[in-house]
């Protein structure tokens, strides 16, 4: 993810960390189950992987454990993983699914168990029906082929202190193989030189959030309003206001990168 590598966000869970069993809770116990399997490198890596094709009804659901918010009033989520070809499995019945639903349900406190909140749609709020774009075959497991998908999704506004987010199968063969959740932010930044702290990004996509500046050192004074806005996509700001040099002073660079620094006078 591009705002991963411009460190424009901030990691609250991510599966692929796990050193040990992710330890998810499971509904019924016949449905999602826990492996050891690969990601795209083929390092080791903790899944969760159901495939209950050939039993009609299928209501299986896998939940993470609590996750706190931490400030965040938009939650987006990376979800990794392989889904069987329906097709390409022998005699297999019209009720195999290529698809699963991703849910979230709010809590003030980790108060979950086997029973609750309910396994249902309502007390979970359903975020979308995540669809493959690839699929893999028989011909594919032998050739050792590993299609993963990748897709993201985002929620909100959360207010409560954390959450839960909970994945559920009604007749596929598929594998969960990586699963992220973070919230976007804008990292501190110098411009023009006025020093805007790091701002968490609003909560919807199109949210723009004010922030007001402070000089930076040796700054004089600036512009008025002096203010930045950080986008929802935490990609940027968007600047109004700029700073002047104390005497004796002057900016040497603008921007982002904006410095300060003593001005002599050369004879």
């Amino acid at each position: 993810m591009s705002e991963m590598k411009d460190k424009a966000y901030e990691m609250l869970m991510d599966s692929t960390t796990a050193t040990a069993e992710l330890g998810w809770t499971v509904y019924p116990t016949s449905g999602w189950e826990e492996v050891s399997g690969y990601d795209e490198n083929m390092n080791t890596i903790r899944t969760y992987q159901v495939c209950n094709v050939f039993k009609n009804s299928q209501n299986n659901w896998v939940r993470t454990k609590y996750i706190r918010r931490r400030g965040a009033q938009r939650i987006h989520v990376e979800i990794k993983f392989s889904v069987r070809d329906c097709s390409s499995i022998p005699n297999v019945p019209g009720s195999c699914k290529e698809t699963f639903n991703l849910y979230y349900y709010e809590s003030d406190l980790d108060t979950a168990n086997k029973v609750s909140p309910a396994w249902m749609e309502n007390p979970w709020i359903k975020v979308d029906t995540i669809a493959a774009d690839e699929s893999f075959s028989q011909v594919d497991l032998g050739n050792r082929v590993v299609k993963i998908n990748t897709e993201m999704r985002s929620f909100g506004p959360v207010s409560r202190q954390g959450f839960y987010l909970a994945f559920q199968d009604y007749g596929g063969c598929m594998s969960l193989i990586a699963v992220r959740v973070y919230y976007r932010k804008c990292p501190r930044v110098i411009v023009n030189g006025a020093v805007f702290q790091e701002t968490l990004s609003g909560a919807e996509s199109t949210s723009l959030v004010a922030a007001r500046a402070c000089a930076c050192p040796m700054a004089r004074r600036w512009t008025c309003p002096s203010s930045c806005t950080a986008t929802g996509t935490g990609s940027g700001w968007c600047p109004s206001g700029a700073a002047c040099a104390r005497p004796g002073m002057r900016l040497w660079r603008m921007g982002p990168s904006a410095e300060v620094r003593t001005a002599f006078n050369h004879r």
